[in-house]
């Protein structure tokens, strides 16, 4: 049952639906939970791409001519962490998924994680083991950055994950320092930045255990954070660790060709809202309401 503020959210969706975060149209169906308007129209949602299959069966990436020198591996998860198990993504990065990372991440709209997550409750039962609880982590990020945008768009997406599965969220990571930014760098220059970054919490000491340890991310590109990550994990006593994002970059198809997420053509911001730049994909305007 909604709360009263749920209600008058729900009122205000009607009377001023907020329009698609892609494309600027008609908004999605309506969370039969909270009653309000998806931020993402049928069509944009039909247009998100699984990874194709055959893929690899630990990180999910198309196999094409790319396998790896060990068995259930390819060349892009070879040299990952053994510690982390499986991998699996509700789309690749091409749009419109590229524009809704980009708007949960740097745009002001958490509200896209519900269709996001709606997209990633697909794939978590190829994570999850028969007799094991599952529990969802999500990934940390700095109080730099939880400052400037107000929330964490990982623990968002966990939190609709659980909400919609029933799957307990546990905050069990932290960051020790900020790492910066990853989009500029290369594979390897990754891995270094994000050593020594993360710790675990008091709340990782329920991970140890007959547990499935499910990490939440909003996107994959080389791996190196992820990695980390379960090493850290593994290293506080989780046995199990698997990962799941919405969007996986895939070689050669990012728009940057190191593996970074640059904002879209015509991409800019407006206060809390976002526009597209006449003659781009997403010509109307959306404004997010305060």
């Amino acid at each position: 049952m909604m709360a009263a503020g749920g209600w008058v959210q729900a009122g205000l969706d009607l009377l001023l639906p907020p329009g698609c975060a892609v494309c600027g149209g008609p908004s999605g169906p309506r969370c039969r939970d909270t009653g309000r308007a998806e931020m993402l129209c049928p069509r944009c949602r039909t247009r998100l791409r699984p990874p194709t299959s055959p893929g690899c069966a630990r990180c999910h990436a198309p196999l094409g001519s790319r396998p790896g020198r060990a068995q259930d591996a390819c060349r892009e998860c070879e040299d990952w962490s053994e510690a982390l198990i499986r991998v699996r993504s509700a789309t690749i990065l091409v749009p419109p998924a590229d524009r809704m990372v980009h708007s949960l991440k740097y745009g002001g709209l958490p509200e896209l994680a519900a269709p996001m997550a709606r997209a990633m409750a697909r794939f978590l039962p190829d994570l999850e083991e028969p007799g094991r609880e599952a529990v969802l982590v999500p990934v940390p990020t700095t109080s730099d950055r939880l400052r400037t945008r107000g929330y964490n768009q990982a623990l968002r997406l966990s939190e609709e994950l659980g909400r919609r599965t029933g799957r307990t969220v546990v905050e069990a990571l932290r960051r020790k320092r900020g790492g910066g930014s990853q989009v500029a760098l290369h594979r390897e220059e990754r891995m270094a930045n994000v050593r020594g970054v993360f710790e675990p919490t008091e709340q990782a000491e329920v991970l140890s255990g007959d547990r499935t340890v499910i990490v939440v991310d909003d996107v994959l590109t080389t791996g190196a954070t992820a990695g980390e990550i379960a090493e850290v994990l593994a290293g506080a006593g989780a046995g199990s660790i698997r990962l799941l994002v919405f969007a996986r970059a895939l070689p050669g198809r990012t728009r940057d060709p190191r593996g970074g997420l640059e904002p879209p053509p015509g991409f800019f911001h407006v206060g809390e809202g976002r526009r597209a730049a006449p003659g781009t994909e997403s010509s109307a305007t959306t404004e997010r309401r305060s």
